[in-house]
């Protein structure tokens, strides 16, 4: 039997750092136009909705061709909203129509260079390793490895996070590999996600993202960058 997977993309009205935010034009199409349409080109996912509270996103989501089956709740579009709250009202709102799905996949349109190779192969992963849960992205840390902070002290001496002066300047194919959470996939079994209502636990993967894909849009100057990585992209550049 096919698992039944359900992706949703939180697109929310209000945007502080940059007005409109989720339908601003990236290029030729707004903002949370390209993670639909990536979704839209997966083998696995079985329905694509929108979740938000704003009408004209609403309309913008519908039209490149993703479902907005309700609106958001107020209290769960504001700043303070968590995200697992948002998929748990999700996966509510089609279990009272009976419908149910056995995974959930969370894509953030702040994430708009993550693309359906990437979304498929976390749910490939996924799906062949019985025992994991759930699947996220991370990107690999390089410059803001942690081995390369540093502390200013109260007399301007710098000093490691703890305290010591006992600095080794390493090559960076020296350094261990660390990671950190880029945010643009998310998914987990659906029975596990209601029993945790989060996507990190033991039994959580981690999918390595290409690092140029991990910018996340919160300002305009990521804005700026995204455009320039989405054209150099397009452009077969990178």
């Amino acid at each position: 039997m096919l698992e039944k997977i359900l992706a949703i993309i939180p697109a929310r009205g209000g945007s502080k750092g940059i007005p409109r935010k989720n339908i601003k034009l990236l290029l030729d199409k707004p903002l949370l136009a390209w993670t639909i349409d990536e979704a839209k080109k997966s083998r696995f996912v079985s329905k694509i909705i929108v979740s938000t509270d704003d009408d004209e996103i609403a309309l913008v989501s519908r039209k490149y061709g993703a479902e907005v089956p309700f609106m958001r709740p107020a209290e769960l579009a504001s700043d303070t909203a968590k995200s697992a709250d948002v998929v748990l009202h999700a996966l509510d709102f089609f279990e009272k129509q009976n419908e149910f799905f056995d995974y959930v996949i969370l894509l953030e349109p702040t994430s708009p260079l993550r693309t359906v190779d990437d979304i498929d192969e976390c749910l490939r992963i996924l799906l062949g390793k019985k025992e994991a849960k759930a699947i996220v992205s991370v990107a690999k840390l390089e410059s803001s490895h942690p081995e390369f902070n540093v502390i200013i002290n109260s007399e301007g001496y710098i000093k490691k996070p703890d305290g010591s002066s006992t600095f080794k300047v390493l090559r960076r194919q020296e350094l261990e590999d660390i990671y950190f959470f880029d945010g643009s996939i998310y998914v987990s079994e659906v029975n596990i996600f209601k029993k945790e209502k989060t996507f990190y636990h033991d039994k959580t993967l981690g999918y390595t993202i290409a690092k140029y894909k991990s910018i996340e849009i919160d300002e305009l100057s990521d804005f700026i960058c995204a455009e320039a990585l989405m054209d150099s992209r397009n452009r077969g550049i990178i």
